[in-house]
């Protein structure tokens, strides 16, 4: 058995679940287990800040960190700035 962490976070509040999953478990398989409320809408995943494949296999400890949409292009808030608005 292995633990790890699921975790999904605005800015005002945090989800978090600790689970136990056998040996080979995936990061598909953890986000499946957490049942986390707004978890499908999130499009990727990372594991310790690095984005991470659904198929990838976790190890013992590791962080899965749900990751939400942009709400902004930063690309554009970059723009905007340097026009000075």
């Amino acid at each position: 058995m292995i633990e790890v962490e699921v975790v999904l976070a605005w800015p005002q509040r945090v989800l978090s679940r600790r689970l136990q999953l056998e040996e080979g478990a995936t990061v598909a398989d953890a986000v499946a287990a957490a049942r986390l409320e707004g978890s499908a809408d999130c499009p990727a995943a990372a594991v310790h800040g690095v984005l991470a494949q659904p198929h990838q296999v976790l190890l013992d400890g590791d962080r899965v960190e749900l990751l939400r949409g942009l709400q902004a292009d930063p690309k554009d808030n970059r723009r905007r700035r340097a026009r000075g608005g």
